[in-house]
């Protein structure tokens, strides 16, 4: 059977494909071999340019050129002699070193320098590097944009709801009031936070052979500080550097790294779940799409399937992330494998969590607040009124208030005349009775207005 986005397994190269196509640019097997391939070729490049510590014949850096063609011109073809070498040799990264020392073998200026292919690696060397390379582009091309488009959809909409009241909800119950533009202010904020923060985690790497002390590379060239080249190099590649490791670099970065989407997705899935809830209750309306269908059977239905999507993929997506924050961080010893297949996966995690990200783009592309709802449900439940009400009384030392309003309003139907009544009552100063029956529901919104003026 072909290969095609009908007959592959996996949904996200599938029925997704559209939504996780630059993903491949980054995480396919393909560009696995070519951000590996870089790091063989500057680490190669770094040999040469430290040539007369090393005693190798000094080179013109003009005939570097001709190695960076060996990666600008990298293309399928290459791939599978690697994969087929691969077949042979039953080691990807050894594989990937016969072909490149093959491709400077065939440059008359640079063939005597083969040799230095990998100098001095493990594989490790080679692979944490290219996993660093590939996360800080997943995070720098996919994630921030994906996050900074949701961002401000909902920056948009705090001030465009600003002014509009919603009765809240605690315990699935009625309670104060608060507006829409607020409630979105929440969500807004905390993703927000999680923005800042991903931006600041240190992505790492490690070039320092088998078991993280150079021995390799001091038995060749006992008189070279390594652990300053190691420095110097990894950092050159615009990403951090890891002095103290293993053989292999440690991914507590990539714990950190998948801890901070992991909770912008819980923030997303309890964003999803509040506003399915809302669409349920008549809050939000959903633009209709003539061409869209909701129901099989039921032709009336508008579905909130954008936010069921999103729900569902970030918790695939979540899955899969905490088991690589508890996995990742662990090796027996100074090296085991179970983190190398694991380590593959890494595409997969953060596809399921692009989805979502485009599917709750999508969702609230389609939302309308729905005020009249709003204000119907605001109306039914004057009885929130008993909060503030209570709250006056015992600043005039009115003793029981807490109990009285209990009495008045727990399990009974409230309006507006009974609370006024209440109020008349009420053994307080007339201006404060005043000031009381201007309260509303619609109006009883404490400080959201100011507060989302405030936001940043």
């Amino acid at each position: 059977m072909k290969l095609t986005s009908l007959t592959v397994i996996s949904p996200i190269d599938g029925r997704y494909g559209h939504d996780t196509e630059l993903l491949r640019d980054i995480f396919s097997e393909f560009s696995f071999l070519k951000y590996r391939l870089k790091v063989e070729i500057e680490w190669f490049k770094k040999i040469v340019l430290i040539s007369k510590e090393l005693k190798i014949n000094s080179i013109k850096s003009e005939k570097l050129l001709l190695i960076d063609n060996i990666l600008n011109k990298f293309n399928e073809k290459d791939a599978k002699f690697i994969k087929r070498l691969e077949k042979k040799t039953n080691h990807d990264v050894k594989a990937l070193e016969y072909f490149l020392k093959n491709k400077i073998f065939k440059l008359k200026e640079l063939s005597f320098l083969s040799e230095f292919v990998h100098f001095a690696c493990t594989s490790e060397d080679i692979n944490n590097i290219a996993y660093a390379l590939m996360i800080k582009d997943a995070r720098n091309k996919i994630i921030l944009p994906l996050w900074s488009k949701i961002t401000k959809i909902l920056k948009k909409m705090i001030f465009q709801y600003k002014s509009i009241p919603i009765l809240c909800m605690t315990h699935g119950q009625p309670a104060t009031p608060s507006t829409v533009g607020k409630e979105i202010a929440n969500f807004y904020y905390r993703i927000n936070r999680q923005y800042k923060k991903i931006q600041n985690i240190e992505i790492l790497g490690k070039i320092n052979g088998a078991t993280g002390n150079y021995n390799a590379h001091l038995s060749a060239y006992p008189d070279i500080d390594w652990h300053h080249i190691s420095k110097k190099f990894v950092i050159s590649l615009g990403i951090g550097w890891n002095p103290y490791t293993t053989q292999i670099e440690p991914h507590d970065y990539i714990a950190e790294f998948f801890s901070c989407i992991s909770l912008v997705n819980t923030i997303l899935i309890n964003f999803n779940r509040d506003i399915w809830g809302y669409i349920s209750l008549g809050y939000f309306k959903q633009k209709i799409v003539d061409s869209e269908i909701g129901s099989s059977v039921m032709p009336h239905k508008i579905n909130p399937i954008n936010f069921e999507n999103s729900e569902g993929n970030l918790g695939l997506s979540n899955a899969l992330m905490n088991h690589m924050i508890q996995k990742l961080p662990i090796s027996r010893w100074q090296r085991d494998l179970s983190d190398s297949t694991v380590l593959r996966n890494l595409g997969v995690a953060v596809a399921y969590a692009v989805i979502a990200y485009h599917s709750v783009i999508l969702g609230l592309g389609k939302l309308e607040v729905n005020t009249v709802q709003l204000l119907n449900n605001l109306e039914q439940n004057w009885s929130i009124l008993s909060e503030p009400i209570q709250t006056v009384m015992r600043r005039y030392g009115i003793k029981n208030s807490y109990e009285k309003l209990k009495k008045l309003t727990r399990g009974q139907k409230i309006n507006k005349d009974i609370i006024h009544l209440f109020i008349s009552k009420l053994k307080i100063p007339n201006c404060e009775k005043e000031r009381l029956k201007k309260m509303t529901p619609f109006n009883y919104i404490g400080e959201s207005i100011r507060i989302v003026d405030n936001i940043k």
